[in-house]
């Protein structure tokens, strides 16, 4: 699997004559993704006949450019009306849904954009050049490094319940109960889902996810005018290119923010099963930790922004390496790769970068090319886009649940999905109204099930060994790292009050 820059050369080439897949793909990617419960797994799975038709490297090209950009697209609902479009932009609403009832919708989205392809195109070239080493990494995470990785997810509660202890904890808590619900995963015994053979598979993403932030915000929101700020609306009434363009020279003055979230999903991408959901929470939460401002973090800060939008699309190109290298798809959307890709007889493998390098080699440059097109697409709409916040909520609101509800149908067809959205929409503005935090509880619904899932399939390898979890040498460093990014903000906290205290005394 030996690269040059001949044939990385040649790729990118041939990979823009194929401009007329791409562009289309992209707007077909944009409006999946931002339409919550869709995703480019259930659209490729529709226009698998389409698929199919084509040769195999215009199907590859076509699927990866929705893929790349139905990442980017989930992140606009999230910003603009707090309706994460699918998990991996979950922890997008936390800084992003602020700056947007500030009046900010259009810089927020112009970060989202900019953070989203920087992120998705330096990861790209990366996994490009770095095949032969980041395949590996998929052997060296193995059950117990993926339960540490899961706390550092889960431990944004304790960020989050810096506020208000008690709320928090309970919030994340009770996430973590709901998202135990179904059937265990090593004796299928029924745990609490009251009767609903619906519950047994466990408790559906996405009606959770569009209850708790968008129908909980639906009803809200419709109790004022507008889901706007007065200082909100002034600023809107206002609103020009320049907000675009501070937009944009925000996330280029904080680069290596972009670059080093990026990295987090990258890394969390080549591991099979693990998702951008996972990337998002743990690069927001490494984010908060190491900032010299923490407390701005859910108040529409910037970096609370680029964080889960550059990590999220950083893991679109990790996915597809175990599926290329090692033939182990990293995804939903990897996996019906796979599907197309053998249905044309295309084996997998180290062997197909040398027998057949533009399938090998090229969806990393197909994506390399439709973030850079998404550059010059989607970034002048940001101006246009932010407007839908001007939308009284009289109208807004039944719009939102409207589509909140026919996106939690959509992934498994149940119109009991549909009611539970609408439970998890009252459970979600009544922890508004009482102060608990939506994403604390949702990060447990997410999180809690994959580390439960970890961590028992770590005790049966280990015969019931507790002490499994430090067993491992990039495990303990990992503990290291994650209990090093818990104390880090205490201590800051700490060393600030300690200055504040010594200056009054000096004067």
């Amino acid at each position: 699997m030996e690269f040059s820059i001949e044939i990385f050369a040649e790729q990118f080439a041939r990979t823009f004559s194929y401009w007329w897949v791409i562009l289309p793909s992209i707007l077909l990617g944009l409006i999946v993704g931002a339409i919550p419960g869709f995703s480019a797994a259930n659209t490729i799975i529709i226009l698998l006949p389409l698929t199919l038709a084509m040769d195999p490297e215009t199907g590859l090209v076509f699927m990866v450019a929705l893929y790349a950009s139905s990442r980017l697209g989930a992140g606009i609902p999230a910003i603009l009306v707090n309706i994460p479009g699918t998990a991996g932009a979950a922890a997008t609403p936390l800084d992003g849904y602020p700056m947007t009832q500030q009046g900010r919708g259009q810089q927020a989205l112009t970060i989202s954009f900019t953070s989203s392809v920087l992120g998705g195109l330096l990861t790209t070239i990366i996994a490009l050049l770095a095949m032969p080493w980041l395949s590996q990494v998929a052997y060296y995470l193995h059950s117990v490094e993926m339960i540490v990785i899961m706390i550092f997810g889960i431990s944004l509660i304790a960020s989050i319940a810096a506020r208000d202890t008690l709320k928090g904890l309970i919030a994340g808590f009770l996430g973590l109960m709901i998202g135990y619900i179904g059937a265990d995963v090593i004796y299928e015994t029924p745990r609490g889902t009251m009767g609903f053979l619906e519950l047994y598979d466990g408790v559906p993403l996405i009606p959770a996810l569009v209850g708790l932030f968008a129908i909980s915000e639906a009803f809200s929101v419709i109790e004022g005018d507008s889901i706007l700020t007065k200082l909100g609306r002034e600023a809107m009434q206002t609103g020009g290119w320049g907000a675009t363009i501070e937009g944009l020279r925000e996330t280029l003055s904080r680069w290596w923010h972009v670059v080093w979230t990026a990295m987090i999903g990258l890394v969390i991408g080549v591991v099979p099963g693990a998702g951008a959901a996972i990337a998002a929470f743990v690069a927001y939460q490494q984010s908060r930790a190491f900032s010299k401002t923490p407390e701005k973090y859910g108040t529409g800060h910037i970096e609370g922004l680029i964080a889960p939008e550059s990590a999220n699309n950083g893991v679109t190109s990790g996915t597809l390496i175990p599926l290329l290298v090692i033939g182990v798809p990293g995804g939903a959307t990897a996996a019906i790769m796979a599907v197309v890709l053998q249905y044309h007889g295309v084996t997998v493998g180290p062997e197909l970068f040398a027998t057949r390098p533009e399938l090998g080699y090229g969806p990393f440059t197909t994506m390399a090319v439709t973030y850079i097109l998404m550059i010059f697409t989607i970034l002048p709409l940001a101006r246009y886009m932010s407007r839908v916040t001007v939308v009284r909520t009289v109208f807004m609101a039944p719009i939102i649940i409207s589509f909140t509800l026919v996106g939690a149908f959509v992934p498994r067809e149940y119109v009991f999905d549909m009611y539970l959205a609408l439970v998890f929409g009252v459970i979600g503005y009544v922890a508004r109204k009482t102060g608990y935090h939506v994403a604390a509880i949702l990060i447990g619904v997410i999180l809690g099930p994959l580390l439960e899932q970890y961590f028992l399939r770590a005790m049966r390898i280990s015969q019931g060994d507790v002490l499994v979890v430090f067993s491992s040498t990039i495990g303990n460093i990992l503990w290291v790292a994650l209990v090093v990014s818990l104390c880090v903000p205490a201590f800051t906290a700490w060393r600030r009050r300690a200055a504040q205290e010594r200056t009054p005394a000096a004067q």
